[in-house]
């Protein structure tokens, strides 16, 4: 493959994806905009047009400064390739160590350090500027900068070991070496599955169990029925950082727990909170997660095996800016480049992943339709919508792109029917 053919290729997917994005970004503003001096008649009896005109504000404020960013993201991936920038750090990292390996470990860990300072001024105005403008905020300086410090342990203490042996069998597990490699990524991420519930999340938040005797009987008698095993109920000190408020489960086998955030448990009653408990478990039952894992697992697998292929072929190298060593392993080198650069060539998937998350998104309000009352339910997300300032009157076509969930009017409807 010649050198120009990929390095247009790369231009041209990068240019589609940043156009495309923008101009869904654009559509969304203006049909916002559009509705926002009229709430729409199936929501009128419970949202004000304050709290309306509010979502529609905090929404459009929030897209533009993904514009913003995106635009952003886009010079730093050309400045890191084709502007040599990954050529210019290995070159300099090579200058601190012979060893090969340390070597290469050092360019992955400097590149994600890089990546995450550039990114902190749009995580810091996110935070401190967009969500404190409309009440959502109650983060402070010391804790954003707590949580930053232990994810930066926590990604060394289980990144580098995982990086360290990936590159080990790049190196001596031969042409197969992608094979061992997924394997290992996929011991790696189920072992956080089980160990994320006990030992990674109360490093960040406090879990309390549940208080509230009836609550947690009528939970568990809803967890007995939909043939849920869990472990515990618990809450979640969410409004330490934000006012949004969610429930969910998580872990597998003896450490399968229930989660509430402490804000959810202060809006929504026993029977709402029961309603939007029962459509999570509806994706238990329904085994969506067990399904999104199989095929987060597949297209790893693929992944890797396009980068066993690719991490041989100079021009990969060459055409995204970077000239391969001659005298050491590209390994990092090839890793680095092939997430740097899949999203741009995939982003057209977009629409086909939110197409069946809304799927199972349905499925499982039918689910919960069946187990507890879909009134509440519908009470429930209404109160939650009006909350979180969701946007109940987003442009179709953004919506189609992006929604993991139904937008809120056809959501409603599609549990009214069920009433």
């Amino acid at each position: 493959m010649p050198l120009t053919t990929l390095t247009l290729l790369f231009v041209a997917f990068l240019v589609a994806d940043l156009c495309v994005r923008q101009w869904l970004a654009m559509r969304q503003i203006r049909h916002v905009a559009s509705h926002r001096d009229q709430v729409p008649p199936e929501f009128s009896p419970r949202i004000g047009l304050a709290s309306h005109q509010r979502a529609a504000d905090y929404t459009a404020a929030r897209v533009r400064l993904g514009m913003l960013e995106r635009v952003y993201d886009a010079g730093i991936l050309v400045a890191l390739t084709l502007l040599g920038g990954l050529q210019a750090i290995d070159l300099a990292v090579a200058q601190l160590t012979s060893n090969d390996l340390l070597r290469q470990l050092l360019l992955v860990g400097s590149i994600a350090l890089l990546l995450g300072v550039l990114g902190l001024p749009f995580t810091l105005w996110r935070q401190f500027k967009l969500e404190a403008r409309f009440g959502f905020n109650r983060m402070t300086p010391g804790l954003f900068a707590s949580d930053l410090v232990k994810g930066i342990l926590l990604s060394l203490i289980l990144g580098a070991p995982l990086a360290a042996a990936i590159f080990w069998l790049m190196a001596s597990a031969g042409s197969l070496w992608w094979l061992w490699a997924w394997g290992l990524w996929t011991a790696f991420n189920l072992l956080l599955l089980f160990i994320f519930p006990t030992f990674i999340a109360p490093l960040f938040n406090k879990f309390t169990p549940l208080s509230d005797p009836d609550l947690a009987s009528r939970i568990k008698q809803l967890a007995q029925r939909c043939g849920f095993a869990l472990n515990g109920l618990f809450v979640m000190d969410g409004s330490r950082r934000s006012a949004h408020g969610n429930a969910y489960f998580t872990g597998f086998g003896k450490s399968r727990r229930i989660v509430f955030f402490d804000t959810l448990l202060a809006r929504l009653n026993a029977d709402e909170i029961e309603a939007v408990l029962a459509h999570e478990l509806g994706h238990f039952a329904k085994r969506h997660i067990v399904k999104r894992i199989v095929l987060s697992l597949a297209a790893a697998l693929l992944f890797f095996a396009v980068l066993g292929w690719l991490a041989q072929q100079p021009w990969f190298y060459e055409g995204l800016g970077v000239l391969p060593r001659l005298n050491g392993r590209n390994d990092a080198m090839a890793l680095l480049l092939f997430f740097l650069v899949i999203p741009v060539f995939t982003f057209m998937l977009t629409p086909i992943a939110s197409w069946y998350s809304r799927r199972d998104e349905f499925e499982a309000d039918r689910y919960a339709a069946s187990q507890s009352s879909p009134e509440q339910l519908v009470s429930a997300l209404v109160k939650l919508y009006d909350d979180n300032a969701a946007t109940l009157t987003p442009d179709p076509v953004h919506s189609a792109f992006y929604d993991g969930h139904p937008p809120a009017a056809v959501r409603i409807r599609h549990l009214t029917q069920h009433a």
